[in-house]
């Protein structure tokens, strides 16, 4: 059974870091691009940040330069690592692969992380 798991996330202040945790099991992720994404509340969902499996990283022009997308696909994880954090940063953050992963037809997600960004 597939499952991926994220973590790191909390409440933090303005201008602060923080780093988020994936990690997948019940399949080898080394050979799907995984990206992180988040949904703010009452907003959709976004794709913030992508990896390939060879390691490229791009990402959406409001955390450029802040972000950084890491993986391990030895360990099949893969890592947010995030700095000078913003109000606007708060959100439930989600790892999946890119595009989705569809299990039994449906789009499979985990349980998310949270991080609030605020003084």
């Amino acid at each position: 059974q597939v499952h991926l798991v994220e973590s790191g996330g909390r409440l933090v202040q303005p201008g602060e870091s923080l780093r988020l945790s994936c990690a997948g099991s019940g399949r080898n992720f080394g050979s799907y691009a995984m990206g992180w994404f988040r949904q703010a509340p009452g907003k959709q969902r976004e794709l913030v940040a992508i990896i390939s499996d060879s390691g490229s990283a791009n990402y959406v022009d409001s955390v450029k330069g802040r972000f950084t997308i890491s993986r391990d696909s030895a360990k099949n994880t893969v890592n947010l690592q995030m700095n000078s954090l913003k109000p606007e940063d708060t959100a439930v953050y989600y790892c999946n692969t890119n595009p989705p992963l569809r299990i039994n037809g449906r789009n499979y997600w985990g349980q998310g992380t949270l991080v609030i960004v605020s003084s």
